[in-house]
């Protein structure tokens, strides 16, 4: 579960991330929550996704199912458009402020 401030920190992130990947007229398919999900484990730790017109879906209900689905946490949601976030252990894309990482050399 996210913090506040790691919400914040996120989301400011986010602002200039560009959509990874939509949500076409087919809707939330099986292969797009594979798609999804490899995305936030092995690539990203987060992704923006675009909800077309043309699916017919809530933005925030979409978010939370699909979070729901694959373990991840929802960041925000800005009209069409929403930001999910998955922490990766064994490759972290994401330090948040006040939590770095000791590197021994």
């Amino acid at each position: 579960m996210l913090k506040g401030k790691q919400r914040a920190y996120l989301r400011s992130i986010a602002n200039t991330l560009k959509p990874s990947t939509q949500i076409g007229k087919d809707g939330v398919t099986e292969s797009f929550l594979e798609q999804l999900d490899d995305m936030l484990r092995k690539k990203r730790n987060k992704v923006k996704v675009t909800i077309l017109e043309t699916a017919g879906l809530e933005t925030k209900e979409t978010a939370n199912a699909i979070c729901e689905a694959l373990r991840a946490e929802f960041v925000q949601a800005i009209g069409s458009k929403f930001t999910l976030y998955k922490k990766n252990t064994e490759n972290p894309q994401i330090v948040f402020p006040g939590h770095e990482q000791l590197r021994l050399k």
